[in-house]
C-alpha cells in the first residue's frame, strides 16, 4: 500500500489527511502496528511530520499509540457509531441548512467543483481519494457556516467513522449514485427551501451509517 499526499496546508496536515482517509476507508488494516518509520518511507518523508500527524490521529480517537512500537487503528462499537451519527444529526442538517439562499455564486462554483472531484473518484473507485475529498467538500461547507468550533467538532467525529461499506459500494456502482447526493444539496442550498437542504443532509448522513459503514 503506497500514500498519496493530498494538497493542504502543511506537510503535516497533508499527511494526516491522508492518513485519516486510510484508516476512515479501512484502507489500513485493524490490529496492524504502523511504525513511524515505515509510514514516513512510504511517505517519502522524514519522521517528524509523520509522528505529528499520527499524534493528531490519536488525539481524534482513531488511533492509539503502542509503546515503543507505533500506533494502532481503534475500532469504535456499534454503540459508538450510533452516538456520533445522533450527534453528527443534531449538528450538521441545521447548520448547513441555514447557508440557504446565502452563499454567493463564486461560493457555489467553489462547491460544485468539489463535488464534482468526489463524484470523479466515486467513478474510479479510488476509496481512500473519495474519502478525502468527500471532507474538503463537508469542511468548506461547515466553513461557510461560520463557526469554527462546530467545523472541528463535526471534523473530528467524522473522521471516527470507519466506512467499511465504501469498497463494495465502489465496485458496485453505487457510490457514484450516492456521490451525486451532493449536487442535490448544492443546488438546493442556491434555492429557498431550507427544510428541503436539511432533509438532504439527513438523507446523507444515513447513508454514512448504514450503507457506507457496511453494518
Amino acid at each position: 500500500m503506497m500514500f498519496e499526499i493530498a494538497p493542504a496546508v502543511s506537510l503535516r496536515e497533508r499527511i494526516a489527511d491522508s492518513l485519516r482517509a486510510s484508516v476512515v476507508s479501512g484502507e489500513m488494516d485493524l490490529g496492524v502496528v504502523y511504525s513511524v518509520p515505515m509510514l514516513a518511507e512510504k511517505f517519502g518523508v522524514s519522521i517528524t511530520p509523520v509522528r505529528e500527524a499520527m499524534l493528531d490521529l490519536a488525539k481524534e480517537g482513531l488511533v492509539e499509540p503502542v509503546k515503543n512500537k507505533g500506533f494502532r487503528l481503534r475500532e469504535p462499537s456499534d454503540t459508538e457509531l450510533d452516538d456520533i451519527t445522533n450527534v453528527r444529526l443534531l449538528l450538521e442538517p441545521p447548520a448547513i441548512a441555514s447557508l440557504t439562499g446565502t452563499l454567493t455564486a463564486t461560493q457555489l462554483a467553489e462547491l460544485r467543483e468539489l463535488a464534482d472531484a468526489v463524484l470523479e473518484s466515486a467513478r474510479s473507485g479510488d476509496i481512500v481519494e473519495y474519502v478525502s475529498r468527500d471532507r474538503t467538500l463537508h469542511r468548506r461547507m461547515l466553513e461557510f457556516v461560520g463557526n469554527p468550533t462546530l467545523t472541528d467538532i463535526v471534523l473530528t467525529l467524522r473522521a471516527q467513522s470507519r466506512l467499511l461499506g465504501l469498497t463494495a459500494l465502489a465496485s458496485s456502482g453505487l457510490l457514484s449514485a450516492s456521490a451525486d447526493e451532493h449536487h442535490d444539496l448544492i443546488e438546493a442550498l442556491a434555492g429557498t427551501d431550507a427544510a428541503r437542504v436539511e432533509h438532504i443532509m439527513r438523507e446523507h448522513l444515513g447513508h454514512v451509517r448504514k450503507e457506507w459503514a457496511g453494518r
